[in-house]
């Protein structure tokens, strides 16, 4: 990539964020149908598109068709949920396509990716970022920088988001740590993964309930209730709050869910995953701080109601209803 002002695709969203916060959203020659921060960022063209709607399929839905569709890949050869318009990536002619293939329910295929790159009368760099742990997304803001020569701007940031997870360490290296359950999809549940238990115990609360840097997995009813959560925060992946308040009105939540010592508390919170906790760009730190308010008030405030908001009893329901 020789190109001073290289135009880049970007094939996921968290990339896309990273890119903006770089100061090259002027670069962005295209990017998903999930794209949308920055707002500026919802005009540009689009080059994915999804064959499941979180909008009008319910949780239970989404679950199965999911697994569904990466069985074919499987068995048909198809790549993921999401399609590629190969024909406009062409059209758009990147000098730099960014992607990734870490997980088929998070983005396009970097294998469609690939294959769409060889298109192309030159060759065209796909780079795939992966990461697991939120010492890999500064990672990939590193590498980012390096691709598109803002390597200061992303040592500046880099060190921006240490500074601001040293002085939350810090603020709850002595707290009491309540059990979290982080739910990352509501039906079937799943126990978190990646970097979600990272933040959990950023924020001052107890994260045995998931594996840091390890995929997020389907769990059960009777794990919850002998793991008898204190604080839940729902975190579909994918979701803002107002969707997983659409999602509850319809999802069954696991047996024995109304006997949690944190239902029972009133200390159920929805916050707006997608932003702050699916996506693995540089405002999983903003997420960390926004659990903080959740645990431990006390210290930091209450969350504000763009943060967090408690999720009310009566949209909950579960299969012992």
């Amino acid at each position: 990539m020789t190109t001073a002002h290289p135009r880049i695709a970007s094939l996921l969203p968290s990339i896309t964020e990273i890119l903006c916060a770089l100061g090259l959203e002027q670069n962005l020659i295209g990017v998903t149908h999930e794209c949308d921060f920055p707002m500026s960022v919802q005009g540009l063209p689009k080059l994915t598109a999804s064959r499941i709607s979180h909008e009008t399929m319910t949780s239970a839905e989404i679950d199965r068709a999911v697994k569904g569709e990466l069985k074919d890949k499987h068995t048909e050869g198809h790549a993921s949920i999401y399609t590629l318009d190969d024909k406009l990536l062409h059209e758009l002619k990147p000098d730099l396509i960014l992607t990734q293939e870490l997980c088929d329910v998070c983005a396009v295929s970097y294998k469609t990716v690939a294959q769409a790159a060889r298109m192309f009368e030159t060759e065209i760099p796909v780079v795939s970022l992966e990461p697991t742990t939120i010492s890999d997304i500064f990672e990939n803001i590193r590498t980012v920088g390096t691709l598109t020569k803002r390597e200061t701007e992303a040592e500046q940031l880099i060190n921006n988001l240490a500074v601001r997870i040293d002085n939350l360490a810090a603020k709850t290296a002595g707290v009491a740590r309540a059990r979290v359950l982080m739910l990352e999809w509501l039906e079937p549940p799943f126990a978190p993964g990646h970097w979600v238990p990272e933040q959990v115990a950023l924020a001052g609360g107890d994260a045995s309930f998931g594996h840091a840097g390890k995929p997020s997995v389907q769990t059960t009813a009777e794990a919850i209730r002998d793991y008898a959560p204190e604080i839940i925060v729902l975190i579909p992946c994918g979701y803002y709050m107002n969707d997983i308040l659409r999602a509850l009105e319809t999802a069954i939540l696991p047996a024995g869910w109304n006997e949690l010592p944190a239902v029972k508390d009133n200390q159920v919170w929805t916050v707006d995953a997608s932003a702050y906790f699916s996506r693995p760009s540089h405002r999983v730190v903003d997420g960390a701080e926004i659990l903080a308010h959740i645990l431990h008030p006390e210290i930091f405030g209450a969350p504000a109601d763009a943060e967090a908001v408690r999720v009310a009893p009566e949209l909950m329901h579960s299969s012992n209803e």
